[in-house]
């Protein structure tokens, strides 16, 4: 058992080892880009502030909102109401609800976020659904970059925010993330039968080779006595 066991798990714990060694060895802020994008960047607020009217603001809190967050949005003021992807967008000095952001809008959001001169434009998709390379907010944004690392960054169409910023870099630490937890499909389960399987084996050759190891230690002991 321990012999098959080995043969047939083996290979995964290999893959273990080799996966987990990459992730360690990456360092966790260049695989999110941040070197390159700061999605925390945040246009500065000013004087306009003092022209918002208390009403519009006490009539954009009356749609439910559990949070409100003034922010500038494009040049735009704005509140956010809400939190993540169910948020939406007000204009502050209207009141009118903020329409989801076009492609021209959310390539100058993703520009101003570069920590350098942005890189030359490869192509702007739309992103209707979630995909391997982005699970957040949706409607959203794909702004490519003709860039060494083959950048993209994801702008949520309903708020403006950066939601993932994706690099050549992340797409290695994402696949060999894949392999680690046994789910090559989706990249984010860790509960699946077969990593627990594995998992088990693995135990299980531990396991049986200590007690294998002890069973034979007493015999080698005595032979080498004689």
């Amino acid at each position: 058992m321990h012999k098959w066991l080995a043969l047939i798990i083996g290979f995964q714990l290999l893959l273990w080892f080799a996966s987990g060694a990459l992730m360690a060895w990456l360092p966790i802020g260049e695989v999110r880009g941040e070197h390159l994008v700061d999605r925390a960047r945040a246009e500065p607020l000013t004087a306009e502030l003092a022209r918002i009217d208390p009403a519009i603001l006490a009539r954009i809190a009356a749609n439910g909102a559990e949070a409100i967050t003034l922010r500038r949005v494009d040049g735009r003021l704005v509140a956010e109401v809400g939190n993540g992807d169910t948020a939406r967008l007000f204009d502050l000095l209207s009141g009118q609800p903020v329409g989801p952001l076009d492609a021209a809008a959310a390539q100058r959001i993703a520009n101003a976020a570069w920590t350098e001169r942005p890189p030359a434009i490869a192509g702007i998709r739309p992103v209707r659904a979630r995909s391997t390379e982005y699970r957040a907010a949706l409607p959203a944004w794909r702004i490519g970059y003709a860039d060494a690392e083959n950048t993209a960054v994801y702008v949520a169409a309903l708020t403006g925010r950066i939601t993932a910023v994706r690099t050549g870099t992340w797409r290695l630490y994402d696949f060999f993330w894949g392999l680690h937890i046994m789910d090559w499909k989706d990249h984010e389960d860790f509960n699946t039968p077969w990593l627990f399987g594995f998992a088990l084996g693995g135990l299980v050759i531990g396991l049986s080779g200590t007690l294998l190891l002890l069973a034979r230690w007493p015999i080698r002991r005595r032979r080498a006595g004689v």
